[in-house]
């Protein structure tokens, strides 16, 4: 612990007390590995405040001794964002004390959750009101809701309802010199100038440390159809998505996913099984909600659409779920694909993006070139057709060291994969953030505009660099 860290926490501990300190070094180990454990730092102390004043007292203090802070929810980030340096330069800041639901409004619409509330946790507090906050990802039983707005998280319901950016109608957040920016009035008009609270949403803690949100509730589901299909190819998939999204608004999901990602599941987990007959290069798995018991039920509405795609060849065969379990089966399927492939070796895994149109043309034309390219790899994608979301996989050769594979390999096909990405108008991070994983990434392929406004404000608003040293952008 440096001296400065030190004189830090003994300002800090009449203010946060016996909980908010923490220096047991086996107490802060699981919070220095990030999720996919591909990134290990090492941090002298977490501090845990209890409210958004402690927050301001740590910031502040944090400023005053010139002490970076990492600040960390449910440490679920995909690309090391919430990981703190190796070097122990930095301390943990944890939020996840601050997991109050402060309001929870259905006739507005609107919840005030603080930056700890797991999303599963505020799910369940809304539909016992009758009401959802529509976002849901893999990690909801661990996701704050500090991270998934530092983040601007997505998940499979974007399709419908967007991104957190759309999700979100206003922040609390402690900026870099201890100041606490209210913005969680929802106001549907307000022209003082900047925007903050979008600035603060999809920044990564670089900026300030979000406490709370003022989220958009919809009414909960009452009725949902699940449908399994089965295609040729990912231009008919987008056929049939352009085609349905104009006879109706109910559709929520429509996972892209190609027959290899479906076998390594029925592979490697146990009691799965394709709800379709045949062998189909491809398959489509859709989800329509509607919010009115009396409406027609998605099921039969589902039903309806795609018959019309089976007489004219568009799709070669599909099932409607005839039970929730069904349809929670199906769901166990795309929820298991990341780690069923991560089971058939080592891998490098990319979070991109391509415009909609271009999403059939990139998972075809992408695989082959990447297998071209590295001989023995097999690559291949799968994600959120309606939002152009492609999670691209390249598997390494067969009996390849994965110490070898990620140290010398994945870098060099990371950059191919990227530049595929680059050439076609996309971005290298659709719902997972930069980082530490694609900083360097970032700083090559961006323009000079994006790079010089990012690294801009940056300096504006943490101008000591306190804040998540090290991730989006260089500090």
């Amino acid at each position: 612990m440096t001296p400065a860290q030190s004189s830090m926490l003994q300002a800090l501990d009449p203010v946060l007390g016996a909980k908010g300190i923490v220096t047991d070094a086996a107490e802060i180990a699981p919070w220095t590995i990030d999720w996919r454990k591909r990134f290990r730092g090492s941090a002298p102390a977490m501090l845990q405040p209890a409210d958004t004043q402690q927050v301001s007292a740590i910031v502040r203090a944090a400023a005053e001794h010139r002490v970076a802070l990492v600040p960390q929810g449910g440490n679920t980030s995909m690309v090391g964002g919430a990981t703190p340096p190796p070097d122990g330069g930095a301390l943990i800041l944890s939020l996840r004390r601050l997991n109050r639901i402060r309001r929870l409004d259905v006739e507005a619409g609107l919840a005030v959750a603080e930056a700890g509330v797991i999303l599963q946790s505020l799910n369940d507090a809304a539909l016992e009101r009758g009401a959802r906050f529509p976002l849901t990802l893999g990690a909801k039983g661990s996701a704050t809701v500090g991270g998934l707005v530092s983040t601007n998280a997505g998940g499979v319901q974007v399709l419908r309802f967007g991104t957190m950016r759309g999700l979100v109608a206003g922040v609390e957040a402690v900026l870099a010199d201890g100041s606490v920016f209210d913005g969680l009035a929802a106001l549907p008009k307000d022209n003082r100038g900047y925007d903050l609270t979008q600035l603060l949403v999809g920044a990564e803690g670089t900026l300030g440390v979000v406490t709370a949100a003022t989220l958009r509730l919809v009414p909960a589901v009452a009725q949902r159809g699940v449908a399994w299909i089965g295609l040729g190819s990912p231009a008919d998939a987008l056929a049939l998505l352009r085609r349905m999204q104009a006879a109706t608004d109910t559709l929520e999901s429509f996972e892209l996913i190609p027959v290899g990602s479906v076998r390594a599941v029925l592979a490697h987990v146990a009691g799965t099984r394709l709800p379709i007959a045949g062998d189909h290069p491809w398959h489509v798995l859709l989800e329509a909600t509607v919010a009115d018991a009396e409406a027609e039920a998605p099921s039969a509405l589902l039903e309806r659409l795609l018959a019309p795609a089976l007489e004219d060849g568009l799709i070669a065969d599909a099932a409607v779920a005839a039970s929730e379990a069904h349809a929670e089966d199906w769901w166990r399927i795309r929820h298991s694909i990341s780690d069923s492939e991560r089971a058939q070796g080592p891998a490098t895994q990319h979070d991109v993006s391509v415009p909609v149109a271009d999403m059939p043309r990139f998972l075809v034309e992408g695989a082959a070139a990447c297998d071209a390219r590295f001989p023995g790899t097999h690559a291949s994608g799968f994600g959120h057709l309606g939002d152009g979301n492609v999670h691209f996989h390249v598997r390494a050769p067969a009996g390849r060291d994965p110490n070898l594979w990620y140290a010398e390999d994945a870098p060099v096909v990371t950059r191919f994969v990227h530049d595929l990405v680059e050439g076609m108008g996309g971005s290298i991070s659709a719902e997972h953030g930069i980082g530490q994983m694609k900083r360097d990434e970032l700083a090559r392929l961006a323009s000079p505009a994006r790079m010089h406004a990012l690294a801009a404000i940056k300096a504006a608003m943490d101008p000591l660099s306190i804040l998540n040293p090290g991730k989006l952008v260089a500090s």
